[in-house]
């Protein structure tokens, strides 16, 4: 969805001037969110590695919460500022220019919410701010794992978006740091596609089997499945 509007509500995100590519995932990720938290009891959120602050308007959107979002790219955070500020929601969103590891909240949050580096072992790039956001070497899924327990309620939630081949190793390594999967989400291109993002929700209850769902973005006629147009029609002009 690179090239096209998101609307929240009156306010809308031009692609183009964004500092980063708004994506189909993260898209996924902040609707899927928002819907689960549909009743829940939230109040505190973070936002990490915010972007240009889409997945933190994407939840105000929908919920009367406060939201922390950090990002540690400079250029974007600026982005994030500037779209939050022309937004509806500014009082309710505080960006903070800085490294995860060096963001000291002074409390704990009901929701935690990640679209995390995560291209580990892909071709980097040339540009240092880009290997950051899309890699791990700025941030690696144990320190986000050991962040999360510290800061993350006991009954709070944490969702967050991988690749569908890194699912198993961030589930082994969140059971090291004594949160569980709950409910996933598997997302496919086409039917003919294997999963390739996982979403998924963690707690720190141990439930045993986690409730695991699908969806399809396109239909063999490379259009939108209904159930991605159910997901994302309150943020998607074209919907």
């Amino acid at each position: 969805m690179p090239n096209d509007y998101f609307q929240f509500k009156q306010f809308k995100i031009h692609q183009d001037k964004c500092a980063m590519k708004v994506c189909t995932d993260a898209s996924m990720l902040g609707a899927w969110t928002a819907s689960k938290m549909d009743g829940e009891f939230i109040n505190d959120v973070l936002d990490i590695g915010c972007g240009t602050g889409l997945l933190s308007l994407m939840l105000a959107q929908k919920m009367n919460v406060s939201i922390d979002a950090v990002e540690i790219e400079p250029d974007a955070a600026i982005q994030a500022s500037e779209n939050i500020s022309a937004s509806p929601w500014a009082a309710h969103i505080r960006v903070f220019t800085t490294s995860l590891q060096d963001f000291k909240p002074g409390k704990k949050y009901d929701l935690i919410i990640c679209n995390p580096p995560f291209y580990e072992n892909d071709l980097r790039s040339v540009n240092e701010n880009k290997n950051i956001a899309k890699h791990d070497s700025g941030l690696t899924l144990e320190m986000l794992a050991c962040f999360v327990r510290s800061f993350l309620h006991d009954e709070g939630r944490f969702v967050l978006l991988l690749p569908f081949h890194r699912t198993v190793q961030f589930e082994k390594i969140a059971e090291e740091f004594d949160f569980f999967p709950q409910e996933k989400l598997l997302v496919r291109q086409t039917p003919g596609h294997d999963p390739f993002r996982s979403i998924i929700m963690f707690g720190k209850k141990e439930t045993g089997n986690a409730i695991t769902n699908e969806m399809i973005i396109h239909t063999d006629e490379r259009q939108y499945t209904d159930d991605f147009e159910l997901l994302l029609k309150d943020y998607y002009l074209k919907l």
